[in-house]
């Protein structure tokens, strides 16, 4: 019986694998593992029940052994001259003049292996470059394009919510995000409020976005004209995780109120100016009827004077 393990790399990629049960191998652990042709040293991540990406176990790369001092220190020294090897991939990338911003560069445990990581606008051409660079670092070279979700991923950082960033720390593919989203969350549509720091739109909108949708159940909407214990009023703001609207009254004093604690009511009854303006129009019209029925019809009498 062999269990299945999430392997992440230093670049940010991670694998499904598979290892021994007596395999002794925690959460954080380093472990070394066969992917193809070379050995891979990843970090152990959560251990699952079954394989996610495959319907066969055996399908999955295997895990050889736990790291020992020898492997880490290997790992070390790929460290070093993968970071020394970009100057290289960033001169040809020169020479060649291709629209890409290579972002790291990783050696396979074995250097059988070395795989750059770039971003970019559109679609590269990039098969010269790799022939290139396989002759100068006499490696087999794998290019890897990423987005700026994944190259934020990988950088880390923290969060206006004072976390660390989603991408880096548990998300494992970003699903499609767009406005509709935030306005349906009641939020600002100010790049600032609703941009991540990779300047795209945050993935916790996509996320968050049933609960959001769960909560505004029971929720009035904005402008709707409401009853509160201190009298009438329009709904101007609310917030959906606290189920609490800010009213506005009238004289255009603002008071916060829980939504259980108000009526919402329709707004030709409730709204005065509107009653006024249909009281206006109720008058005009009335007074209109009255000079008609007091008007003489003299038309009759015309037309029968024109037949003369």
């Amino acid at each position: 019986m062999e269990k299945v393990w999430i392997v992440k790399l230093e670049n940010g990629a991670s694998f499904e694998v598979r290892g021994a049960e007596d395999l002794p191998l925690k959460r954080g652990g380093q472990c070394v593992f066969r992917r193809d042709f070379y050995e891979e040293l990843g970090t152990a991540g959560a251990e699952l029940s079954a394989p996610s990406m495959t319907s066969r176990i055996e399908d999955l790369p295997q895990i050889l052994r736990v790291a020992g001092e020898a492997e880490l220190a290997e790992a070390d020294e790929n460290r070093r001259k993968a970071k020394a090897d970009m100057a290289v991939v960033r001169e040809w990338i020169g020479k060649l003049a291709l629209e890409m911003n290579p972002v790291n560069a990783h050696y396979s445990l074995d250097r059988k292996l070395l795989t750059v990581q770039f971003c970019a606008d559109g679609r590269v051409d990039f098969r010269e470059l790799v022939k290139e660079l396989s002759r100068a670092l006499n490696v087999r070279i794998e290019l890897r394009q990423i987005g700026v979700r994944d190259e934020t991923g990988i950088y880390g950082g923290i969060a206006v919510c004072g976390q660390v960033l989603c991408c880096s720390r548990f998300l494992k593919e970003f699903s499609s995000i767009n406005v509709k989203m935030a306005k349906e969350q009641d939020l600002l549509l100010t790049p600032g409020t609703i941009s991540g720091v990779c300047g795209r739109l945050k993935c916790c909108l996509k996320y968050e976005h049933e609960g959001y949708l769960e909560l505004e159940k029971g929720m009035p909407r904005k402008g709707e004209f409401c009853e509160t214990p201190s009298g009438r009023g329009r709904i101007t703001d609310r917030n959906l995780l606290t189920s609490k609207v800010s009213v506005t009254f009238e004289n255009g004093n603002v008071s916060v109120f829980h939504v259980s604690d108000i009526t919402v009511c329709s707004p030709e009854k409730h709204n005065p100016v509107r009653e006024q303006e249909k009281n206006g129009k109720n008058n005009n019209r009335q007074g209109e009827n009255k000079n008609r029925k007091n008007k003489p019809h003299n038309g009759g009498d015309h037309a029968h004077g024109a037949k003369k």
